[in-house]
């Protein structure tokens, strides 16, 4: 049986720009800005989701590009539910792929976001296992259907 890797680690700080601003930022590293009033940045809800569809968007624009069908555009819309008393806490959230390129196949599409959002994408598997994340795509324009996904699979 295969030896797990050792854990690695990140170190992120957050530094008060005044007001309800912060700047993220590794050490060394480039800088972010979160305001909780949504001035001059996102909100930190809204940064967390921004990161789940950036997430899943690298994996699968990596999947397409090793297929040699890289896609010419490629968006994630997330649309999420939170709870209205507090924490405000994400109860549900769903993305919304938007896929176009010449050589992208619905079904390879659909394969591509299945493995990203259930396997590979990073943010997706550290939110709270009762957050729900559901997923569907639109690839050159024409929506898919779920059948197509469960297709793919």
């Amino acid at each position: 049986m295969p030896v797990p890797a050792p854990p690695t680690s990140t170190t992120v700080g957050a530094t008060w720009r005044g007001g309800r601003r912060y700047d993220i930022a590794r050490p060394g590293g480039p800088t972010t800005t979160i305001d909780g009033a949504g001035e001059a940045g996102t909100g930190p809800v809204d940064t967390l989701l921004g990161a789940l569809a950036a997430c899943a968007a690298i994996d699968v624009e990596d999947y397409l590009v090793k297929r040699r069908t890289p896609p010419e555009r490629l968006t994630v819309t997330v649309r999420a539910e939170r709870r209205a008393e507090l924490p405000r806490r994400i109860m549900s959230a769903h993305l919304e792929f938007a896929i176009d390129g010449a050589g992208v196949e619905p079904a390879h599409a659909a394969r591509a976001v299945a493995l990203a959002v259930d396997r590979y994408c990073s943010v997706a598997a550290s939110l709270a296992a009762d957050i729900v994340i559901g997923r569907s795509m639109i690839v050159n324009g024409v929506p898919v259907s779920p059948s197509v996904e469960a297709q793919s699979e």
